[in-house]
């Protein structure tokens, strides 16, 4: 499936200016859906089926990839924009900001420590990359 931050984050380059930023996730294998006989199936039988089928493919040898894009928009553009940017409940038009290919996340083997490599990591707001930065999302 695809995912989308629902966050806007600041990126700031080398020469300190800055940018907000939206990342998009689109899967490299195409999109295939259950039904909603099989969904509720599923609901009641095993709540963890997405994340077992991840597992179970990836230890059979396989790779999970999505193809990384981004939206940016400049700081400028964020004060005056026609909606709060940092509002999760809305999408920036890709008229306004069209996708930009960044790259490939890979995903081509399971975690050897599940608590190590994943929990105690986290997607925490507080594990930042050098120059991406937090905005005033509320949420974030």
């Amino acid at each position: 499936m695809n995912g989308h931050s629902s966050h806007t984050f600041k990126w700031v380059n080398e020469k300190e200016e800055p940018f907000y930023v939206k990342y998009h996730f689109k899967t490299d294998a195409g999109i295939k859906n259950l039904t909603g006989n099989q969904a509720d199936e599923l609901s009641g039988t095993n709540k963890d089926y997405a994340t077992e089928d991840l597992f179970n493919h990836l230890a059979s040898g396989n790779v999970a990839s999505w193809t990384m894009y981004v939206q940016v928009m400049p700081e400028k553009d964020g004060e005056s924009y026609r909606f709060d940017i940092f509002d999760v409940t809305k999408v920036w038009p890709h008229s306004d900001y069209p996708l930009i290919p960044v790259g490939k996340m890979v995903l081509n083997k399971n975690p050897d420590n599940f608590f190590f490599e994943t929990e105690q990591v986290a997607f925490s707001p507080g594990n930042l990359v050098p120059g991406i930065e937090p905005t005033n999302d509320k949420m974030l």
